[in-house]
């Protein structure tokens, strides 16, 4: 028997995996005297087996009961037999392969070496929230502390309004913590950003203090312009480097931006313009995104015209000449409203003073996808925020200062906030800003960027790595990515099986996967994969982040212990939390928190598998997720039935095998009006024309009526499975008000 020391289980199995001797029994004696880990050598795969037993009447703490597994490396909660697992640096060679244990090397440099170290901070974050954070807040700079009360919530809508405070009568500034914080500690001519334009070879960088100085003219043009503490501003631009300097400009000031994908149509745009009221519009003439060129100043324009429309009207539009993409010459004009970027902001002083703002002002607006066809206005404070994205970037990717950091993801989105913008700058990263397409102008053009700047730490979404799959081994192997160290996903579930490719064939079995799990109303990782402190299973989101408590529920809201699956659910506060609604507290309030009373619903579905490991299932609510955009279902059929053509609508998402969920659309048409591939046509320019082309319907399926009950209701439930084919699971449709319509529907699938 070799006895363990206190270091993860895996620093010790590093050595043995590769000597097939007699098996090997591992005491756990000093984590639990009851439980016990053998090894066992397959010759046929030679490779070794995991085998753990242990005492059948193991009890933690309540809060601890899904993460006790770690404990128990690598077992869980209950016996495992005959276990397949590799260590870090050898590749994933069947389905059967269950874990990926740390490698000695990695884990031994890891900010969190151990499910021990992991045991221990999670346990304090739960226990003493206030002292845990506090700690944490320390490290960044606070004109004046926090008051007496570190956290002040409440999270039972039984007990009254709904209420999250973290830090509150502290005042500091995000854009001070980001910029001149680095620049005095001397990070100064440390590159913040890495700006790699759409043609390869356009690339450009910004040092500390070169953004620090850009920031402050933008922030200075911006109060020169009326903006003053609380304003808010949009921002409507590509990635371009003016984009998270816009950001931390109105952080700077005490603005609130409102940062739009710049996909989002005009009327997208406007709906958030008169939502928000913004002082100014900040965007560029167009942008290049693989071989075409978007007009989005164009598109502002229209935006800016509905909003007046609608007594929402905008002075002042600060347009940046992206000469790359089209020439001013070029681009329309509205004298008085207009004005370019280069001709103004350079002439600003490159100093500027900091607004000191309260924990609980706002910083930012993001608008997501609803439900009810409305954007919700999701609404994010400084202090708490500032503090989980920094704290959740440094330990989910194992920051070290030596890295440089690319996150592919669009700062119109809250991806690009928190791991884009504030979290890596918190921390003094280098980032990488990529303007253009992933696959452009070739599928190797991610890994010509990685082998360019020697990215060590890659973090993207599941829909580019099932692109990369579907295009071939080949154009990611003839790319060296030795500097790759750490791996990350966002956006969506990822399925094992690209989870496996990224991990064998992407970081070539020498790189961790951080599976994220958190959303826009999140503000930072929820549920994530800590890279040297455990084993990783191919897909899943593993176990909480400190100060998280997850927990699935039943349809009753009540609390399912063990192997389950339910709807999931988080209970107690933690300091990203969003705090409301812009404008709407109520609905805040009926959509998160009234659904499960005393939790926060996620409105996703997750299952927990017997070793306490957390495995996301997708929406449960109307919102479909494509591509890692979350699209409200009601938005898509108000676009489609504003066409004079449609009587009726009602969208499902599907599987997809790129884009992780589609976009499928049951269209009834007005009496006398014939299906035709014209219309059909129609119908997806118009959803393009009002949303944008990423909420397209991937499939349009004429309906002739939809099964509703007698009441009225449309049944989903009938729409999805016919959608996915699966047509021997439809179940009971007696309670139609017209059964033959399921026939219908199944005889138009293939039309």
């Amino acid at each position: 028997m070799i006895p363990l020391s206190r270091n993860s289980v895996s620093v010790h199995l590093g050595g043995l995996l590769r000597d097939p001797l007699h098996p090997i029994t591992l005491d756990h004696s000093l984590n639990n005297p009851c439980s016990s880990l053998t090894l066992f050598w397959n010759c046929k795969r030679k490779k070794w087996k995991i085998s753990t037993t242990m005492a059948s009447n193991i009890r933690t703490n309540n809060y601890l009961r899904h993460v006790e597994s770690m404990k128990l490396m690598p077992s869980g909660a209950g016996h495992i037999s005959h276990l397949n697992a590799v260590v870090l640096g050898d590749s994933l060679a069947t389905e059967e392969d269950d874990f990926v244990l740390p490698s000695e090397e990695f884990a031994s440099q890891a900010n969190i070496q151990s499910p021990e170290q992991y045991l221990k901070m999670y346990k304090r974050s739960i226990e003493d929230p206030a002292g845990f954070w506090s700690e944490i807040a320390e490290e960044f700079y606070w004109k004046q502390k926090w008051g007496h009360k570190v956290c002040d919530e409440n999270f039972d809508v039984r007990k009254g309004n709904i209420k999250i405070e973290w830090f509150k009568g502290g005042i500091t500034n995000i854009c001070y913590n980001c910029l001149d914080r680095n620049v005095e500690a001397g990070l100064g001519d440390k590159v913040a950003i890495y700006w790699e334009g759409n043609e390869p070879g356009l690339d450009d960088t910004l040092t500390y203090t070169q953004l620090l100085q850009q920031v402050c003219q933008l922030a200075n043009y911006l109060k020169d312009n009326g903006v003053k503490k609380g304003d808010a501003v949009i921002i409507y631009l590509p990635m371009l480097m003016e984009l998270p300097i816009a950001m931390l400009a109105c952080a700077r000031i005490g603005a609130v931006h409102s940062v739009v994908f710049a996909g989002f149509s005009a009327e997208a745009l406007a709906q958030r313009i008169i939502d928000c009221k913004p002082k100014v519009v900040i965007t560029c003439n167009a942008v290049k995104r693989g071989p075409k060129v978007l007009h989005l100043k164009d598109i502002v324009d229209v935006a800016i015209k509905d909003s007046a429309k609608n007594g929402v009207p905008i002075d002042k539009c600060l347009v940046y000449e992206n000469s790359w993409a089209t020439k001013r010459e070029d681009t329309k004009w509205e004298d008085g409203r207009d004005v370019w970027w280069q001709d103004v902001v350079p002439q600003y002083p490159t100093s500027c003073p900091v607004e000191w703002v309260d924990a609980e002002d706002p910083l930012f607006l993001l608008y997501t996808s609803g439900s009810t066809g409305k954007p919700k206005g999701v609404l994010h404070t400084t202090g708490g925020y500032m503090v989980y994205t920094a704290t959740t970037f440094k330990y989910a990717f194992d920051y070290k200062q030596s890295d440089i950091y690319w996150c592919t993801a669009d700062c119109g989105w809250i991806t690009g906030h928190s791991y884009v913008t504030y979290g890596p700058m918190l921390n003094g990263a280098s980032v990488i800003v990529y303007e253009g397409a992933p696959n452009y102008p070739d599928a190797g053009r991610c890994w010509d960027i990685v082998d360019k700047y020697k990215v060590t730490i890659f973090y993207t979404a599941p829909t580019l790595v099932r692109s990369l799959m579907r295009d071939g081994d080949g154009f990611v192997t003839r790319y060296s990515r030795k500097s790759l160290r750490v791996l990350g996903s966002v956006g969506e579930p990822i399925n094992p099986s690209a989870w496996r490719w990224f991990y064998n064939v992407i970081g070539d079995s020498r790189c961790p996967i951080s599976d994220t799990w958190w959303q826009t109303e999140t503000g930072g990782f929820m549920i994530t994969p800590l890279p040297g402190a455990w084993p990783q299973k191919p897909g899943s989101a593993t176990f909480p982040f400190f100060g998280v408590q997850p927990v699935i529920v039943d349809e009753n809201g009540v609390e399912i212990e063990g192997e389950c699956s339910g709807y999931l659910c988080v209970k107690k506060s933690w300091p990203g939390a969003f705090r409301t609604l812009f404008g709407d507290h109520e609905r805040y309030e009926t959509t998160y928190f009234k659904p499960f009373a005393g939790y926060y619903f996620s409105g996703d579905g997750c299952s927990r598998d017997k070793d306490g490991y957390h495995w996301l299932t997708g929406r449960v609510d109307d919102v479909i997720n494509v591509s890692g955009h979350r699209i409200g279902t009601a938005e898509v059929e108000s676009a489609l039935v504003s066409h004079p053509k449609c009587a009726e609508a009602a969208v499902v998402g599907v599987e997809h095998a790129v884009k992780g969920q589609g976009i499928y659309a049951f269209v009834t048409v007005v009496d006398g009006v014939p299906y035709s591939e014209e219309l059909r046509k129609d119908l997806i320019l118009i959803v393009r024309k009002q949303i944008g082309a990423f909420a397209a319907p991937d499939k349009i399926h004429w309906a002739p009526g939809l099964p509703k009950t007698r009441s009225g209701k449309i049944m989903r439930r009938i729409l999805r499975k016919i959608a996915s084919r699966q047509l021997d699971e439809l179940g009971d449709t007696s309670t139609l008000a017209d059964p033959n319509v399921v026939n219908q529907l199944i005889e138009l699938a293939d039309s």
